[in-house]
């Protein structure tokens, strides 16, 4: 009888899903995932080390329990954030990220990336490709999407799985007629904006495993073809020999994506304790200057940012407001009773007001980030400085 109330527990457990994820607090090996291969196709093998080898250039490699060795991007830029420097295209694998970095085939393609408070976004290395590593959100006036955290797990058969939460920090929306530019990272809405409009968008979790490829759904087709006014080009995605950045050519893209295996004692040949890590990457979160940039050129990128998303946050705060008593003008038109004409009215104006409020809030913090973020670059190019003396 016991043996049978256990088949009929784990029978229910499966069937629904439910995965728990335990973190393993090991600070020397990277993150395990479950083995994924496809079977077609020529795909060289490398080590999981390999990574370790062609990311040292361009970041830092962090000794970080729970995660084992993680990468931080350096020299990036006032503000940067993971799948923001690139573009979306749609392939035989769904959505699938372009990156404009040599090296972006690596921590777009395989892995998760993270927050931390004292030393920003970081990298934990994975073994399973995919054309990327996102969930998404929708509405009316905005597309979003937002790199998948440590723990969320993708299995054959199950899917994302884990146990796991998307910050509201982790999103990047734009205006949905953006979609399909170029340099998204021009069009990324300040965060400031990300909780007001997570709260009336619908989240896409949609990426599966459909004639053997692991492939992200993300947002309907006809969708991004109705919101953009373009015609949606279908990419074949096909292998690449070398490492480097992805080729876009006619109807094709070529991409460097290994099979790659775990390799538990491999380790970088530099990397820093987290401790360390703190001290020498915390401001490099908001602001680390480019040694091949001179200080005047990077004040002005920064300016540009600022003003940037200054002029996004008031244009799209308007544009929700416009929608929002549109829809009102339409609802009313849509009945004959004066009584329900007010009524609709009424619940139209106190809406409005309370979306003002939330705007009026996303200012203050706006204005109140870039207060903070002028005092951190000031004292990095006092560090700066005082380094170079």
């Amino acid at each position: 009888m016991k043996k049978q109330v256990l088949m009929a527990f784990l029978i229910v457990l499966l069937t629904t899903g439910c995965i728990v994820y335990v973190p393993v607090d090991d600070s020397r090996n990277p993150r395990r995932e479950p083995a994924y291969q496809e079977t077609s196709g020529y795909y060289p093998e490398v080590s999981s080390s390999y990574f370790y080898e062609q990311l040292s250039p361009y970041g830092t490699w962090v000794s970080m329990r729970p995660h084992g060795y993680v990468w931080v991007p350096r020299y990036l830029g006032y503000r940067w954030r993971p799948y923001t420097h690139g573009r979306w295209v749609w392939t035989d694998y769904g959505w699938t990220w372009i990156s404009d970095y040599s090296w972006g085939w690596i921590p777009f393609h395989y892995g998760r990336w993270g927050w931390d408070d004292d030393i920003g976004w970081f990298w934990v290395p994975g073994t399973v490709w995919g054309p990327a590593w996102v969930i998404w959100r929708s509405s009316d006036l905005y597309l979003g999407w937002a790199p998948l955290p440590p723990g969320a797990e993708f299995a054959m058969g199950v899917g994302l799985s884990g146990y796991f939460d998307i910050p509201p920090r982790y999103w990047i929306f734009i205006e949905g007629r953006y979609f399909l530019e170029p340099r998204l990272y021009s069009y990324a809405l300040p965060y400031e904006r990300n909780a007001t409009i997570i709260g009336y968008s619908v989240v896409h979790k949609n990426i599966l495993v459909r004639n053997n490829r692991i492939f992200n759904e993300g947002f309907d087709t006809n969708l991004v073809r109705n919101v953009t006014r373009k015609n949606l080009v279908k990419y074949d995605l096909r292998e690449d020999q070398r490492p480097g950045q992805t080729r876009v050519e006619a109807g094709t893209i070529r991409m460097y994506r290994p099979n790659v295996k775990g390799d538990e004692a491999g380790k970088p040949k530099e990397f820093v304790n987290k401790e360390e890590a703190r001290g020498e990457l915390s401001r490099a979160k908001i602001y680390d200057p480019n040694p091949q940039k001179s200080d005047t050129e990077e004040e002005g990128l920064i300016k540009k940012r600022n003003a940037e998303e200054e002029r996004l946050l008031e244009r799209t705060q308007a544009e929700e407001i416009r929608q929002l008593e549109k829809k009102s003008e339409e609802r009313g038109r849509l009945v004959k009773e004066s009584s329900e004409k007010e009524k609709i009215k009424k619940e139209a104006d106190v809406t409005v007001q309370e979306l003002k409020k939330k705007h009026e809030a996303e200012k203050q913090e706006f204005k109140e980030r870039q207060k903070k973020d002028d005092q951190e670059v000031r004292e990095v190019k006092k560090r700066k400085v005082k380094k170079i003396d």
